[in-house]
């Protein structure tokens, strides 16, 4: 990983983190289109046709008075014993005993199971600008856990209902990646609970202390984009027939023939397709390569996920360098247009380079 930013704090200083939002869902996929999209030398950029919506306000730096979390009120169950007015003991029938324990054990069924739900790990000089529903039905409120020089962004669940809907998996994506764009965050794997502040206070930020210091630092003023590009499939399959003459010698064979009698031709003429495919989407991901050269400090090729997939990379960059980088995208959309259709996703949490701080609860 590239050496941590040049720039300091100051002491006392805040970092403040923009309280307006990028909209879609965060890390949505944004189109790089042929149109050209002026952008503004150290302004923020225009991306494509879509901008990301944050699920809730930005973090921002705090000031030296720390906010805490105030836990809630524990009740207090109280029965009066009664009795009788001679002062006897009353008696309890077996019915009234039996429908007593039952209304407990209902009362205690009710009760939810609390877990503490993280998000993320983060530097503790940090602030919620806004409420932030997190995670689980009803959704708790999105806070902060403090320990030393490191917090971490959680809310409260009910450990007794499972987690895993797809709100659940998108807000948790938005709200790292929403922190991700203001601030630098170590994601933690969807799922990851703790058993209460404490334990994440302890178990987490203390236990782990250094090594998630070291890896914020590497992550200051830094954020992960991810491009994918797929074939426009009657283009790629064009260009291919036309350098290829094994294969389109086949193509003509197979043009009018009988299915069932030329399968082995087609087999022949797939397995043809197949390869000259991977080999263009490997000649493609360097010509990626080399257009963010200079726009981005580390990059990660990803493996295909479509056959069609043309390039599929994430690239760590300084968020100051931005328009730049999306500018050399949006060229390369403009080289490849009709031929790769491209997309720009991020900024979001840098999950290519620095992993997912917890596994799963």
């Amino acid at each position: 990983m590239a050496a941590s930013p040049k720039t300091q704090k100051a002491a006392g200083s805040a970092r403040k983190a923009s309280s307006t939002t990028q909209k879609t869902a965060a890390g949505s996929p944004r189109k790089a289109s042929s149109t050209k999209q002026k952008t503004t030398a150290g302004s923020a950029r225009k991306a494509s046709s879509t901008t990301q919506k944050t699920a809730a306000g930005s973090p921002r730096k705090a000031s030296s008075t720390k906010q805490k979390a105030t836990a809630g009120s524990a009740r207090k169950a109280s029965s009066a014993s009664k009795r009788s007015a001679a002062g006897g003991k009353p008696k309890a029938t077996g019915s009234r005993q039996k429908a007593s324990a039952g209304s407990r054990q209902r009362a205690t069924r009710s009760q939810p199971e609390k877990g503490i739900y993280v998000y993320g790990i983060l530097p503790a000089d940090i602030e919620l600008t806004a409420e932030m529903p997190g995670v689980g039905d009803p959704p708790g409120q999105v806070r902060l856990v403090r320990s030393d020089s490191l917090a971490a962004l959680v809310s409260e669940v009910d450990t007794s209902r499972p987690l895993g809907s797809p709100d659940d998996l998108t807000a948790h994506e938005q709200i790292v990646d929403a922190t991700a764009a203001a601030v630098p965050v170590l994601p933690a794997r969807f799922g990851a609970v703790l058993a209460s502040e404490e334990a994440v206070a302890e178990e987490l930020l203390v236990a782990h202390h250094d090594e998630f210091d070291d890896a914020l630092k590497e992550l200051e003023g830094r954020a992960q984009y991810v491009v994918k590009g797929r074939y426009d499939e009657n283009s790629i399959l064009s260009e291919i027939l036309s350098e290829n003459r094994q294969a389109a010698r086949l193509a003509d064979k197979l043009r009018d023939a009988d299915p069932d009698a030329t399968r082995d031709a087609r087999i022949k003429l797939g397995e043809i397709i197949n390869a000259a495919v991977t080999a263009k989407r490997n000649k493609d991901t360097n010509a990626l390569g080399d257009a963010m050269e200079g726009h981005c400090v580390a990059s990660v090729v990803r493996e295909p996920t479509h056959e069609m997939d043309a390039v599929h990379a994430a690239f760590l960059v300084e968020t100051d360098g931005e328009s730049e980088m999306v500018q050399a995208i949006e060229d390369l959309a403009r080289e490849w247009d009709g031929r790769i259709e491209l997309r720009l996703l991020g900024p979001m949490a840098a999950y290519d380079f620095v992993g997912r701080v917890l596994t799963e609860g």
